[in-house]
C-alpha cells in the first residue's frame, strides 16, 4: 500500500553513494529496484521506449515494484488534450508490456493549460481505460487552485476515478534563502490541496538539499500517509530535490521517520542490500 521512490534511476552522480562504486548505466535500473520501490519514471515525458526497452524494464525489476510513467510532452504540451487521446491510449497499450510492474500513469499540464478547458480535459480523461491502468493528474495552472474550479476539477476526478498528483514544493520556497539552489528551483510554487479522489494517491515531495529544512514538512507527511494507510489508499511516495545526489538519501530519511512513528509501511529493501564502506558517504 505504500511506495517510495525518486524521479529517475539513470543518475551517474548516484555511482559510488547510492549506487556502488563501478556500477554501469546498464545496472542502474536493477541496482535501483532492489534500494526503492517505485520510480516516477521522468523518462516518459522526453521519449516513448520501445517494446524492447519496455520488456527489459520489467525484466530487470522485482516483483512488486511499480513504474509510474509520465506521459509524454508531445500528448500534454501541444495545446488541447483532446487531439491526443488515440496517442495516450497508445503510450498506455505499449506500456502495459511492464505487466504488474506498471502502477498508475500520470498526465502533468503546463501552466497555460487553465480551467477554461475543462470540456477538453473531461473528453480526455473520459477516454482514459481505468480498466488498464490508473490515470492521475498534475495541474499547474494557478486557477485550479482557485474556486469555483478547484470544486470543479474534484468533482471531476472523483467521478471518474483519477487520481490527484499532490506537488509539495514548499521545503525549497518556505525555507531560508540558499544561493546554492536558487537557480535550481524549477518546480513551481503552487498550493499544496492535501485531498483525494481515487484509491490511490501520487505525492512529489520537492525537498531541500539540507536535512533539516524539510524535518517539518516530512512530520507532516507521516500524520498524512499514516491517516491515508489506515484509511486503505495506496500511497506513492516520490522525493525530487534540485541537488539530485540527495534524492535517494532524502526518501530514506522519510521512510525512517515512517517507522520510527510506527506507520505501517513495507522494510526498504534498501535496507536489506550490504553496503560498502564507502558507500552512503553523502547521507
Amino acid at each position: 500500500m505504500f511506495r517510495i521512490g525518486c524521479a529517475v534511476w539513470s543518475y551517474k552522480g548516484w555511482v559510488g553513494d547510492f549506487y556502488p562504486a563501478g556500477s554501469r548505466a546498464s545496472e542502474f535500473l536493477r541496482l535501483y529496484s532492489r534500494r526503492l520501490t517505485t520510480v516516477e519514471g521522468n523518462t516518459t515525458f522526453y521519449a516513448t521506449p520501445d517494446q524492447e526497452t519496455v520488456a527489459r524494464w520489467a525484466a530487470d525489476t522485482p516483483s512488486g515494484f511499480e513504474f509510474c510513467l509520465k506521459l509524454p510532452r508531445e500528448l500534454t504540451h501541444q495545446g488541447l488534450l483532446e487531439p491526443s487521446i488515440s496517442g495516450a491510449l497508445s503510450f498506455l497499450e505499449q506500456m502495459r508490456g511492464l505487466g504488474s510492474r506498471l502502477g498508475p500513469i500520470f498526465a502533468q499540464l503546463p501552466p497555460r493549460y487553465g480551467p477554461e478547458c475543462l470540456k477538453d480535459l473531461t473528453a480526455f480523461l473520459g477516454a482514459w481505460s481505468q480498466e488498464n491502468a490508473e490515470l492521475a493528474l498534475e495541474v499547474r495552472h494557478p486557477d485550479w487552485f482557485t474556486e469555483p474550479y478547484a470544486s470543479q476539477l474534484t468533482s471531476l476526478l472523483e467521478e471518474l476515478g483519477i487520481g490527484r498528483v499532490l506537488l509539495d514544493s514548499r521545503p525549497i520556497y518556505d525555507t531560508p534563502e540558499d544561493v546554492e539552489i536558487l537557480s535550481e528551483r524549477r518546480k513551481p510554487q503552487l498550493p499544496l490541496q492535501l485531498s483525494i479522489t481515487a484509491p490511490f494517491s501520487l505525492i512529489r515531495f520537492i525537498s531541500h538539499p539540507q536535512q533539516e529544512l524539510n524535518q517539518s514538512f516530512l512530520q507532516e507527511w507521516v500524520s498524512v500517509v499514516d491517516a491515508w494507510l489506515r484509511q486503505g489508499m495506496r500511497v506513492y511516495f516520490f522525493v525530487h530535490c534540485p541537488q539530485e545526489a540527495r534524492s535517494p538519501g532524502n526518501a530514506r530519511y522519510f521512510q525512517q521517520m515512517l517507522v520510527q512513528h510506527g506507520v505501517a509501511v513495507p522494510p526498504l529493501p534498501w535496507d536489506s542490500v550490504r553496503e560498502s564502506p564507502t558507500q552512503l558517504s553523502l547521507f
